[in-house]
């Protein structure tokens, strides 16, 4: 087959099947279990993400991002966990008891990641972009920050911790981007 007949096969098939590859589809997590999490492994699917804290006046929150997830999994939404210790040092645990303490008290199985920081220079390269997409004062000021990213990988919304995982806010949000 010539270069440019293989060049023409190539070309055909990327446009009969596109490719998700927006931005934080480039970012890596590494799993509250310790392994990898790439954020491609979520390609096709919106993802919630937010950053928790077991011992936040918010973490009764955890009950609504479950409810959330058990309401649209189904469909392809991923509820991500990021614990963060960032905001009054309120996730002070290991990832082991991170988890206990999440499975134990509010019966999470969405997927969770090890501890991160989200904030300054040292947050994790996602929570950069974050910020370089909605600006820096969109960043999490406290635990519980939401954001929602695409089936695409690009970034559709954020909200503070002051607007509840199940608020018809998020709902009608996640449902947009299910639907597409």
């Amino acid at each position: 087959m010539s270069f440019m007949r293989k060049i023409g096969v190539l070309s055909a098939l990327l446009l009969a099947f596109p490719v998700f590859a927006g931005p934080a589809h480039d970012y890596s997590f590494t799993s509250i279990d310790g392994t990898p999490m790439p954020m491609a492994q979520f390609r096709g699917k919106p993802v919630l993400l937010v950053n928790t804290a077991s011992f936040c006046g918010f973490t009764y929150q955890y009950d609504g991002l479950q409810a959330l997830y058990d309401t649209y999994r189904d469909r392809g939404l991923v509820v991500l966990g990021v614990p963060s210790n960032d905001f009054g040092r309120q996730e002070p645990g290991s990832e082991k008891e991170i988890k206990e303490f999440c499975e134990v008290n509010f019966s999470i199985d969405f997927p969770m990641t090890e501890k991160q920081t989200v904030k300054g220079d040292g947050a994790h390269p996602i929570y950069q972009w974050i910020g370089d997409e909605l600006g820096r004062r969109k960043l999490p000021r406290w635990n519980f920050y939401k954001y929602l990213i695409g089936a695409d990988g690009e970034l559709v919304a954020g909200w503070s911790n002051r607007v509840e995982p199940m608020s018809d806010e998020i709902r009608l949000a996640v449902e947009a981007q299910l639907a597409r």
